[in-house]
């Protein structure tokens, strides 16, 4: 079912996600992917990615990094940002997820999960129930593996944004009934 693999919500930038729109949904904590969703490939996130963080830190969302990325990087962009940072996540397992909403004292019904991937991102909060944000790749450079897998994600996009939603209901039965039961196994 393709449908396990849209987002709830699809932004150009990570700035373009309201703090109003996060509040209606009840979110609580952010988890965010780190590489082509608030910054390029190995850079540091742009000042107005950085102000969207605080933003949302000053208004009571809680932030975690979560990313397939190594210690490194997480630790070193979790200590500039001031926010918590899971490396080496191996998405869309849900551990990490857990492990996220486990850090920030929230629940998975509290959550949105914003990435720039569906496989790993979208998918992986999807599983657990989160309300998902796919922002838009910040640049072409990716990892050679992501590369592989973007024909695929435009493919999973395109079905999204024609897709009558009378799929709708049936996507949310499947998001609510699979987060119960993989939150119960933890």
């Amino acid at each position: 079912m393709i449908e396990r693999l849209f987002p709830d919500k699809e932004v150009d930038k990570v700035e373009s996600i309201g703090l109003k729109d996060l509040m209606d949904q009840g979110i609580k904590g952010v988890i965010i992917d780190i590489d082509n969703t608030i910054s390029e490939w190995k850079l540091d996130p742009t000042e107005n990615v950085a102000a969207w963080l605080e933003m949302l830190k000053s208004n009571g969302i809680k932030i975690c990094l979560v990313s397939n990325n190594r210690r490194i990087r997480a630790e070193k962009l979790s200590r500039k940002l001031e926010v918590h940072a899971i490396y080496s996540a191996f998405k869309p397992r849900r551990k990490a997820f857990i492990s996220a909403i486990t850090l920030m004292g929230i629940k998975a019904s509290e959550t949105a999960v914003v990435g720039d991937q569906i496989f790993t991102d979208i998918y992986g909060g999807n599983r657990l129930n989160m309300f998902t944000i796919y922002v838009r790749p910040i640049a072409d450079r990716d990892h050679w593996f992501v590369k592989i897998k973007r024909p695929f994600e435009k493919y999973v996009l395109a079905k999204f944004r024609v897709r009558d939603f009378e799929q709708k209901e049936r996507r949310l039965m499947w998001k609510v009934s699979s987060g119960e039961r993989k939150l119960k196994k933890h």
